[in-house]
């Protein structure tokens, strides 16, 4: 009996003990097998080759101007995003096609300061209405940037349809891209079919030369996809961030917007939305008399790393650093290069940005115990307390860091699972390789839809 009881114990206290140690193993582990299917393509920027002092000089070389084509990574981010990633304007390749996606993103987005600060402050009044308790912050945002990027898009209310639509479609993205969860491609499909019977209704001409499908695929990929998980995860880190220092909220609800802005910029220097943004090099790069980069090489620029290198105590959060004249010497490319495809919303995302931070800190006192790490998979659990409320979090945070905790056991589990399956899926797959191997005969009203529809293996 005496046995059956130790025995009974050591099993509990190994149960009990598992939060504390197997997600880091799991994590190792996910680690070998993503290197182990994707193989050793990229040479990785900073690194032996390219030094962290050639870094921006790199990017933005003419030559490191190739996003797909050539590069059995993009398998994996076409996987991710299709159907439709041949018309997502970070994937075309350079030429008519993209300046004219390009031109008409940029007309979509420059709308007047003023206006953009009234819609963002509507839009987030009615995704906070009624909120209060234990939320999932990127869950939150979610329905907020859907409502404003469809206003953008129609210049009208975002009817509740819409709004369902971009919201599931974004989460399922969201989710698949950190392997917590399958792509669901009926979301998809659904948002695009929507798309196609409202192309009459956006404020602004579309892209001359495409069909529909394109047009609806250019819309699903460049604001119902990646303006709003892009923005979402902003906020989410964002407002974590706040909820994690409550001496830095403090003086953010009663600061001026200078202060909000050094914490914008420094969240998105430890946090940055990209980690690897990869290109496809179409001409020689000579770093220096010795050392050349081929073309058809892939070059893996690596965000975190970059924005770490020459900061000091790095993995620290500090708004102060972007205070004074320093910051300028700070690597920091929150919205990439400007030679190389900068993220066409870097003007208007910290403009909307503090709007809705405004908002959020107006309504709420924000409080969390969780880890904070760039990939979020936990989607930003948080404690909000409506203002004049009492303010009692400790239960809360308690019950919040316990419940984290072993969500990261089954969570690290599920990422193993289904990343590894979605990786291989991708290999298996080829949507990219496929696209650019098939001389014009698979264009992208055939292809996606014949190999990536609801119910296909494709992420089913």
């Amino acid at each position: 009996m005496l046995i059956i009881l130790l025995a009974g114990a050591a099993l509990l206290a190994g149960l009990a003990s598992l939060p504390w140690w197997l997600p880091d193993r799991i994590v190792a582990l996910r680690v070998r097998v993503f290197e182990r299917i994707n193989g050793d393509e990229g040479i990785p920027v900073p690194g032996d080759l390219v030094g962290i002092e050639h870094f921006e000089r790199v990017y933005a070389h003419p030559a490191a101007g190739g996003r797909s084509k050539g590069a059995a990574l993009s398998d994996v981010f076409w996987y991710w995003l299709s159907p439709g990633p041949e018309m997502h304007q970070e994937h075309l390749e350079a030429g008519d096609v993209y300046d004219a996606v390009a031109r008409v993103t940029r007309r979509l987005l420059a709308v007047r300061r003023a206006e953009a600060e009234e819609l963002a402050r509507r839009c987030a009044g009615r995704a906070l209405r009624d909120v209060r308790g234990l939320v999932r912050l990127r869950d939150l945002m979610i329905p907020l940037w859907a409502e404003f990027s469809y206003e953008l898009v129609f210049a009208e209310p975002c009817p509740r349809r819409a709004r369902d639509l971009i919201t599931a479609n974004a989460a399922d993205v969201a989710a698949s891209l950190k392997c917590t969860r399958l792509r669901h491609l009926g979301r998809r499909t659904r948002l695009t079919a929507y798309l196609l019977r409202n192309l009459h209704r956006v404020r602004l001409p579309l892209p001359e030369g495409l069909t529909p499908r394109q047009q609806a695929y250019y819309l699903h990929g460049a604001f119902f996809t990646t303006a709003v998980v892009q923005l979402s995860e902003a906020m989410a880190h964002l407002l974590l961030v706040l909820a994690r220092h409550p001496g830095v909220q403090e003086r953010v609800r009663t600061g001026d917007d200078h202060y909000l802005d050094q914490v914008i910029a420094e969240t998105m220097r430890l946090y940055p939305l990209f980690g690897i943004a990869h290109r496809i090099t179409t001409g020689d790069i000579a770093l220096d008399e010795h050392t050349t980069i081929p073309a058809g090489s892939v070059l893996c620029f690596n965000y975190p790393a970059f924005h770490h290198a020459g900061c000091p105590d790095p993995d620290r959060f500090d708004p102060d650093r972007f205070a004074g004249p320093g910051a300028k010497r700070l690597n920091h490319i929150p919205f990439g290069v400007a030679a190389n495809r900068p993220c066409p919303a870097w003007r208007l995302a910290p403009i909307v940005m503090r709007v809705v931070t405004r908002e959020v800190l107006g309504r709420y006192v924000l409080d969390s115990s969780v880890p904070h790490t760039r990939s979020m998979p936990h989607r930003g659990p948080c404690l909000l307390t409506p203002r004049g409320a009492p303010h009692r979090p400790g239960p809360a945070l308690a019950y919040l860091r316990v419940r984290d905790r072993w969500e990261e056991v089954w969570r690290g589990l599920a990422q193993l699972v289904l990343g590894t399956y979605m990786v291989w899926d991708a290999r298996r797959l080829r949507l990219c390789e496929r696209h650019f191997t098939s001389d014009g005969s698979d264009g992208p009203d055939g292809s996606e839809d014949r190999y990536a529809r609801p119910g296909s293996r494709h992420g089913s």
